[in-house]
């Protein structure tokens, strides 16, 4: 894998977010977020509560403008856009091109799981409803979901209500794949289970992927590259080989301050630079780079 300017599918250039405060003060949550997402790859992006992860994701998906910075999305048939500089109909055609995993599923209750999957195509495409029931009976095959095509949102398990999730998410063919915590929520062999389908839709449909998450085992499990935010910006980013060895590594092996922080993220360590006679308010100055954590669930 080369990160060479054809392979590379979108490129987030010095990103800003800023939010108001209750109190009247500006909150930076992102700060000069910057990076690349390489064709075919599965790309996790991880970091403690409230470190602006979910923050970045929705910029990613332009649900949040940034202050300042680019998005440039690379696409073959439509060149190169910026989502976070263009018109309101480039930018929801962009959006067609990207599937949505959402953290509970988002499903819509008063449809069939067979409707949900079938709402985009019947939204966004021309073709017939014997096609669109094809298509919908594929996709659910893909996540093993087939035979509860005609069951009601409140009748899954959460790991349905996820596999129903990504069978829409991959309804109109995307080019890229944007999932939001997919393994939250649920028991460890069903997290394992929706991991194998990531990887196993990754490779089936080639598409790309990025992932955030704060789940380190599913992490591990999926990632190709990583990147670990902190204080609104990019702490480290490398491929996973890499965080693997910190995370394996004797902690007093490490020659530095930053190595033994991400080594006790990565551990879940309770004692280690991130908590050292700091107590949970300064974890959360650390992660948030501000004293205000009372929206911290928020980012």
């Amino acid at each position: 894998m080369t990160d060479s300017h054809a392979d590379i599918v979108l490129s987030v250039r010095d990103i800003v977010v800023r939010f108001d405060t209750p109190d009247g003060r500006e909150l930076t949550v992102l700060n000069g977020v910057s990076f690349d997402v390489i064709r075919g790859e599965t790309l996790v992006i991880m970091g403690g509560s409230g470190c602006g992860k979910s923050t970045l994701l929705n910029c990613l998906i332009g649900e949040i403008e940034p202050a300042a910075g680019k998005i440039e999305y690379f696409l073959p048939d439509e060149g190169r856009v910026d989502l976070a500089h263009t018109d309101a109909a480039t930018a929801d055609k962009l959006r067609k091109r990207f599937g949505i995993l959402f953290q509970s599923g988002a499903l819509f209750s008063s449809l069939t799981v067979a409707e949900n999957i079938a709402l985009p195509l019947r939204e966004h495409s021309h073709v017939d409803r014997a096609i669109i029931d094809i298509v919908v009976a594929m996709k659910l095959q893909q996540v093993h979901m087939l035979p509860h095509r005609n069951k009601y949102p409140a009748q899954l398990s959460g790991g349905q209500k996820k596999r129903a999730g990504l069978a829409r998410a991959t309804a109109l063919d995307p080019q890229l794949l944007f999932y939001d915590e997919p393994s939250a929520g649920l028991d460890p062999v069903t997290s394992s289970a929706i991991d194998e389908l990531i990887m196993d839709l990754s490779g089936k449909l080639r598409v790309t992927s990025v992932v955030v998450t704060h789940e380190m085992d599913s992490a591990f499990r999926i990632a190709d590259r990583m990147i670990m935010l902190e204080q609104g910006r990019i702490h480290r980013i490398g491929p996973r080989s890499e965080f693997q060895a910190l995370r394996e590594a004797d902690p007093q092996t490490l020659a530095s301050d930053e190595d033994r922080l991400i080594h006790q993220f990565l551990c879940g360590a309770s004692k280690g630079p991130l908590t050292d006679a700091q107590g949970l308010s300064e974890y959360e100055k650390i992660l948030v780079g501000d004293s205000f954590v009372a929206s911290r669930d928020q980012l």
